[in-house]
């Protein structure tokens, strides 16, 4: 049996056909097992699965992808944004005063 003792908060963005798809293998472990399944329950299990096979070449074609995909859309948001920059020791508020944060 897993023990959950040590755990950690994760934020996690997915796409919507990820999600459903997990929802889908949620709904069918359900049906299967006669357990309430929850898709935090089948995450944590294809997380745990992946990571058992680290050495596989569709994972690492898959990691690859999204991170060319994270890189693209940084350069770009830099590009967008150059100039724009401040400092986070510079903060202003909605009506162009500087502000300080607050210790």
């Amino acid at each position: 049996m897993m023990r959950l003792e040590n755990k950690t908060r994760l934020l996690l963005i997915l796409s919507q056909d990820v999600l459903d798809q997990a929802r889908v293998i949620a709904g069918k472990a359900t049906t299967v097992l006669k357990l309430p399944v929850s898709l935090q329950i089948v995450l944590r299990a294809l997380i745990g699965v992946g990571l058992k096979r680290e050495s596989h070449p569709a994972l690492f074609a898959n990691i690859e992808s999204q991170a060319r995909a994270v890189r693209q859309k940084r350069s770009g948001a830099r590009r967008a944004g150059e100039g724009s920059y401040q400092p986070p020791g510079n903060l202003q508020g909605l009506n162009g005063k500087r502000a300080t944060a607050k210790r």
